[in-house]
């Protein structure tokens, strides 16, 4: 019996021996179909048997079997090594050659196989999940008979997956997207300020939606953004409900923009926090309690009164205090003055959604020690927003939104009588 045929049979023979021959019949015929895809659910181990299965396969349909060649211009012509990947990694394979009078006949199995494309965002994947790329070299590839990935080599496909996820995140377009409401924040990385928008759209879907780079946290960051949004389709009317968490730039440069006819929600937890740090220890928890408690009413009129008592109390400790709370009191009420239902208030009376984004922007960067250069800093905050964007879900009490807009246009209406009657 031939060499090359001896290979086959063992390779097949292995296969079969791990789990019972049809489960393994059925999982080949996936991965004839599907491809190279079918094979990164599968151990290093299995992957390659199944791998040098397919490929044999392929050669003994096109040349026919030993004992009964299908095609005299075709000669099977023993094995030799090669690579695949696997997942995300590089593997040593047993490649087996087909030729013809004209030379090398190639296997489409393997050269599918071997393709570097899903390399790089399989291995971006892998980084953003919190592996550092100095050690990939030791902790992957070394498993499973992996080779050949340097760190430099890892680097180098990490540029090329940053990059053109960068430059799909600040290219698409967005002309369809029907914006309900708008999250703005900052979050610092590498020494510079990034201005995000997080937007919710009325199917009550998270979106990223773009960032600016700046200094500082400024109004002209702000409106750099909200211009950029514009660019690319984006349309900010005044129907859009802000939320923010009381940065002076970004509410500087939305009142700049819209003026009084600006829907803004401030954030409550900030508030709650900036209202405690004026205060003695001894009274913070019941400050929290008296105004969440006051937060806590569905009615617009309910919560004003409480919001009023809580003041008066605050004054009686703390002027500054309740200086503060007058400094935002309409803007902590906007979702009551719009009747929006408790559930989707969850949602909507605080930045928390776009600060749980920013968490998971800095357990994806946890091993970037060093930004060098502002095109590194957007690679990587691109990349991940995009990464986020993926492991979203719709907000609760998504369906109440198309109530909430009907009922933003008759307060913009509102203030339009309100303005031609002065």
């Amino acid at each position: 019996m031939r060499l090359d045929t001896k290979k086959r049979k063992m390779a097949t023979r292995a296969l079969r021996a791990t789990q019972e021959q049809e489960w393994w019949a059925e999982q080949v015929m996936q991965v004839m179909v599907g491809g190279k895809r079918a094979l990164d659910a599968a151990m290093l181990e299995i992957g390659r048997l199944t791998a040098e299965t397919i490929m044999y396969m392929e050669r003994e349909e096109k040349a026919g079997p030993d004992y009964h060649p299908s095609s005299p211009g075709l000669q099977k012509w023993a094995s030799q090594r090669g690579s695949i990947y696997v997942g995300d990694q590089k593997i040593a394979v047993e490649r087996p050659r087909l030729r013809s009078r004209e030379g090398e006949v190639s296997l489409r199995t393997y050269e599918q196989l071997k393709q570097r494309g899903g390399f790089s965002e399989e291995l971006l994947a892998q980084v953003l999940r919190g592996m550092s790329a100095r050690k990939y070299e030791e902790t992957v590839t070394e498993a499973g008979k992996a080779f050949g990935v340097s760190p430099s080599s890892v680097s180098r496909h990490l540029v090329e997956a940053t990059s053109k996820q960068l430059a799909e995140f600040k290219e698409r377009r967005l002309d369809d997207l029907q914006l309900f409401a708008m999250y703005l924040d900052t979050v610092h990385r590498g020494g510079q300020a990034f201005v995000v928008a997080l937007g919710i759209d009325a199917a009550g879907v998270k979106i990223p939606l773009g960032f600016w780079e700046g200094a500082t946290e400024n109004h002209e960051i702000c409106a750099e953004l909200l211009e950029d949004l514009e660019r690319r389709g984006l349309k900010l009317s005044k129907r859009i409900l802000w939320v923010t968490d009381g940065g002076g730039g970004i509410i500087k440069a939305l009142r700049d923009r819209y003026g009084r006819k600006l829907i803004h929600q401030r954030c409550t937890i900030h508030k709650d926090r900036n209202i405690q740090r004026h205060l003695p220890k001894r009274y913070r928890k019941e400050a929290h309690r008296r105004f969440q408690t006051a937060l806590e009413q569905n009615s617009y009129k309910d919560a004003k009164k409480m919001l009023k008592d809580f003041e008066l109390w605050l004054r009686e400790i703390n002027e500054s205090a309740a200086d503060s709370l007058l400094e935002a009191f309409e803007e902590i009420l906007t979702l009551h003055r719009l009747k929006v239902p408790a559930l989707l208030r969850k949602t909507l009376h605080s930045t928390n959604p776009i600060e749980s984004m920013f968490s998971m922007v800095r357990d994806c960067e946890g091993n970037i020690k060093r930004y060098r250069t502002s095109k590194m800093r957007q690679r990587w905050l691109g990349a991940v927003l995009l990464h986020c964007e993926r492991r979203f879900k719709r907000v609760k009490g998504y369906a109440s939104i198309k109530a909430i807009v009907a009922a933003i246009d008759a307060s913009h209406q509102e203030k339009d009588e309100d303005a031609k009657a002065a």
